[in-house]
């Protein structure tokens, strides 16, 4: 009689489908043991209570709030001292205003006045010899309405189409080029150029495009215009009631230069470095420096309002606000930058911490890692020696990229937020890379880890 069925071996159960779920509860074990050994180990004994230090704990408490009121300071510091120091810099800011159509409105209108007080209309035709009357009468046009209008509507033409034409853009460049070392002098209200502070308004002298000016109107019939002598008509660059005051705040921001923000932060570091949790003090202090930086960028748009309100009635608002616009552009950038980089050096402190909800996102991250690397593998992909050397060295990898990150946005000429959000991705990226190739290879289908460098075939049983 035949023997009574045997249980059933594990080499009976060691179908397909059974080694893909070995497999991949292999993969859900491998998870659970690298989030568990990324996160602390729990002490056998109920640690006691750190030793507190009131005083340390106020230092450093002092230190972070001295930091974190500088760093504005330090930003607007950074741009004092580039847009003084630096010509190139200086022309870049000041160029795209030649363009800017509410500044060739203002400018057109400025000239044409001080074009207009010199010209002896009513000596105009007399003037004129018998033979150049005829085209005098074509250049101005019929005369149906007042000859004052007519002339000046024919000047502001001439000089809209000068404003308006590369050559006042070339007038423009060179002539801040040229005055760009007596800015100094300007925000310190003394000194002269084509820079000039007089009580309480800083104008650009537009010689140069009323000569463009007068040219034309020559060549165009009107010859009276080269009677005209050199005029040096003021063009509004800034105008405040406070700007004396303003400039010597921006004196002393000059002064201070790049040794603000450096200065800032020190003194936050400084305060991280006394606090008794470091990495809970670097996540409050970096949020702090980045709001403390952000009040900067809120108190701009304040003050361009203001400032545009308090403008007079002779000042052309459109014209003032593209100038505010264009030369604190840098300054928001600046803004942008320190905000963008003290949120992603939170989210890094935090993110790296031994928190429940930090470990369980780390927890995530080195999953999905995980599933890609498992799939890969199941793919025929293999990673050779490479795998094991990341494996190894995994620790001084990731400082290297850490450093290099680092030190290219260092020597990033002028970085802007977008800039510090791409190197961050960036750094993400690689780590990412890193992960993956360091994740242990999977096991075979007898339970056996494939080495990094094998293709994939079962071992025999």
């Amino acid at each position: 009689m035949p023997d009574s069925a045997a249980p059933a071996g594990p080499e009976d159960a060691s179908g397909p489908g059974e080694v893909e779920r070995l497999r991949a509860r292999v993969a859900v074990l491998e998870t659970e043991l690298r989030a568990a050994r990324d996160a602390p180990t729990a002490p056998a004994v109920a640690p006691s209570r750190p030793a507190r230090h009131p005083l340390r704990s106020l230092l450093a408490a002092v230190l972070v709030v001295l930091g974190c009121l500088l760093a504005p300071l330090g930003v607007v510091a950074a741009w004092s001292a580039e847009l003084v120091g630096d010509t190139d810099r200086y022309v870049d800011t000041v160029r795209p205003l030649a363009s800017d159509p509410d500044i060739q409105n203002a400018a057109a209108a400025s000239v044409t006045d001080a074009v207009m007080s010199r010209l002896d209309l009513p000596a105009l035709l007399q003037s004129a010899a018998p033979a150049q009357r005829p085209l005098l009468e074509k250049a101005l046009g019929a005369l149906g309405e007042p000859l004052q209008d007519a002339v000046r509507s024919f000047v502001h033409d001439k000089a809209r189409a000068v404003v308006a034409s590369a050559a006042f853009q070339r007038i423009w460049a060179d002539a801040n080029r040229r005055v760009h070392d007596t800015l100094d002098k300007a925000l310190t209200g003394s000194g002269g150029g084509a820079v000039r502070l007089e009580k309480d308004t800083v104008t650009l002298d537009l010689a140069p495009v009323v000569e463009e000016v007068k040219e034309r109107l020559a060549d165009d019939g009107l010859t009276v215009a080269r009677r005209i002598p050199t005029l040096h008509t003021d063009f509004t660059l800034v105008r405040s009631d406070d700007i004396g005051r303003i400039r010597t705040y921006v004196r002393l921001l000059e002064l201070a230069g790049l040794w603000l923000p450096v200065l800032a932060v020190l003194l936050v570091a400084a305060g991280v470095l006394l606090a008794a949790h470091r990495r809970r003090a670097l996540v409050v202090s970096a949020l702090c420096f980045a709001l403390a930086t952000l009040s900067l960028g809120i108190a701009l748009s304040v003050f361009r309002v203001v400032y545009l309100d308090a403008l007079p009635a002779g000042v052309s608002q459109p014209a003032a606000a593209s100038v505010y616009d264009t030369l604190t552009r840098f300054l928001r950038t600046g803004v942008r930058v320190v905000v963008a980089l003290g949120v992603v050096v939170a989210v890094a402190a935090w993110l790296t911490g031994p928190g429940r909800r930090a470990v369980f996102v780390r927890g995530l991250w080195h999953a999905g890692i995980g599933a890609v690397r498992t799939t890969a593998d199941h793919a025929g992909l293999r990673t050779g020696p490479v795998g094991p050397f990341v494996r190894r060295f995994r620790t001084w990898i990731t400082w290297i990229l850490v450093a290099a990150t680092v030190l290219v946005y260092l020597l990033w000429p002028y970085p802007t937020g977008w800039v510090v959000i791409g190197l961050a991705l960036t750094l993400l990226f690689a780590l990412s890379v890193v992960d993956f190739l360091s994740a242990e290879a999977p096991a075979d289908d007898s339970g056996t880890e494939v080495p990094a460098g094998d293709s994939g075939t079962e071992s025999p049983a």
